[in-house]
């Protein structure tokens, strides 16, 4: 009996072990699919604001995306319409330094990213986001209370109350 015992304990304790090792790499495979599809996405986004210019619904720059979005869908299937390119677009001009990308973050935390206007208020949420390990929808609801006015206004608070008060004599 403590025999049988001892045997399935080692069994849960191996089940587990190589449980573990499989849900690790499944997180791994995620993260490197996710940055993947980021960095092609950006590069995309290169590409076609290097072909369009500023002005991409200018006579050349409609026809660029019109093609572009045939042939992709055609060959890749969806994904590809005029309005997720000109998204990739936008992702390169929001974040123009591809090396400041980062690998925690998926395409739609980006989309959300870039729908912040103030730069500055941007990096906040992506830091956050990184450092919290924000959800997209985590990130949408701290964007949408905003988080960062919020947080700005506290910090404002604290620093008036921690600056000494002298009296006039």
């Amino acid at each position: 009996m403590d025999n049988n015992l001892q045997i399935n304990q080692n069994a849960e304790q191996t089940y587990h072990s190589i449980r573990q090792s499989i849900v690790s790499a499944q997180h791994k495979l995620s993260a490197a699919v996710n940055y993947a599809m980021v960095i092609t996405y950006w590069e995309i986004g290169e590409q076609i604001y290097k072909a369009c210019g500023e002005n991409d619904r200018a006579a050349y720059g409609k026809n660029l995306l019109d093609y572009l979005s045939a042939q992709l869908t055609v060959e890749f299937g969806k994904g590809f319409d005029k309005s997720n390119l000109r998204k990739m677009r936008q992702f390169y001009r929001t974040f123009p330094i591809r090396d400041t990308l980062c690998l925690e973050l998926s395409w739609s935390h980006y989309r959300l990213l870039m729908r912040v206007s103030d730069e500055q208020a941007r990096t906040f949420y992506m830091e956050e986001c990184v450092k919290s390990a924000w959800s997209v929808r985590q990130l949408e609801r701290q964007i949408n209370t905003m988080y960062h006015q919020r947080m700005n206004n506290s910090n404002r608070v604290s620093e008036f109350f921690s600056t000494p008060c002298y009296s006039i004599s």
